[in-house]
């Protein structure tokens, strides 16, 4: 079982966000990492888990918990591999994707469930979308918010010049150490700037931001979200079998600077059972600019309404 929560480091835990209902952090051990985690909820209700992406951390679903919680789901929300609190390997091949999902799949058998309810935004939905592909039988339902079947990318990525245009950063996180030394000047000037740009007016408040802030001055957390980049474009991964078999919802705020709109669509055709909503009003970071309607959505869909 999963262990209890101990004294953390100075960091960003439950402990320390309002969340308007009873959570904990946790240290949970899934093999080679160990993840901290926020947990609530009832112990017996149905397990949810929320995947953040990236420059983000398990503070990204902040406005869900409460929400899944008080509608009798058990929420588990990681702080991914590299991330504030979590374990941060050292090698960038740590970072494959494979990996990732293996943090899924050892976390639920850390807290002794066969499945759950997955749910992923950006990095957080590739991860998602990864294990429902090559751990099927851990997921009962998928949710992807704003990032794609990971086909329907890898496809799209090479033949759209305006997707290449728009994945620019990614040729930027390839560079040796750069990225992670011009991340931290100024303090976090170019993070914190890219949250601001990339969203409507006022999604993130003063408060949100320190406190990513601090979970990017983790000891090597921001070198380790960076790798994630450097693993991908080192790997080029290909699923092993593309049809995604479970009941899956994808969420897209269609403002999204960074991804193109048709790619939510074109992932549908990769699920046996799917179904979309779009967000017209929304950009990347749907959770946060429509915090109650997702939350209204993962409430339905987990609960097994469609």
């Amino acid at each position: 079982m999963a262990r209890s929560s101990r004294s953390a480091p100075p960091g960003l835990t439950a402990a320390n966000v309002g969340l308007g209902v009873d959570a904990e952090s946790r240290y949970v051990d899934v093999g080679d990492v160990t993840l901290h985690t926020v947990v609530a909820g009832p112990d017996d209700g149905t397990p949810v888990v929320l995947l953040h992406g990236f420059p983000e951390c398990w503070y990204g679903w902040r406005a869900q918990i409460a929400p899944l919680a008080e509608a009798g789901f058990r929420v588990l929300v990681p702080d991914q591999r590299g991330y504030n609190l979590s374990s941060k390997p050292g090698a960038v091949d740590a970072y494959g994707i494979d990996y990732l999902a293996g943090d899924v799949v050892g976390l639920l058998s850390e807290f002794d469930y066969e499945e759950a309810r997955v749910v992923g935004h950006d990095w957080g939905a590739a991860v998602a979308w990864w294990t429902a592909l090559h751990h099927p039988d851990r997921l009962s339902r998928l949710v992807a918010v704003n990032v794609p079947h990971p086909t329907v990318f890898r496809r799209t990525l090479a033949r759209n010049p305006r997707q290449q245009l728009k994945s620019w950063y990614v040729l930027f996180f390839q560079l040796p150490s750069l990225p992670e030394r011009v991340a931290r000047l100024n303090d976090w000037a170019l993070p914190t700037r890219a949250l601001r740009d990339s969203a409507r007016p006022g999604t993130f408040s003063s408060r949100d931001l320190e406190r990513y802030r601090t979970a990017w001055s983790q000891p090597g957390a921001y070198a380790a979200m960076v790798n994630w980049y450097r693993a991908i474009a080192r790997e080029r991964p290909e699923p092993r079998t593309t049809q995604v078999r479970v009941p899956t919802r994808i969420l897209w705020g269609a403002g999204d600077q960074f991804l193109e709109r048709a790619m939510a669509e074109e992932s549908l055709t990769f699920c046996d059972d799917g179904s979309l909503r779009y967000f017209e009003e929304a950009t990347h970071w749907v959770q946060h600019e429509e915090s109650e309607a997702v939350a209204e959505e993962l409430v339905g869909f987990c609960a097994g309404d469609e």
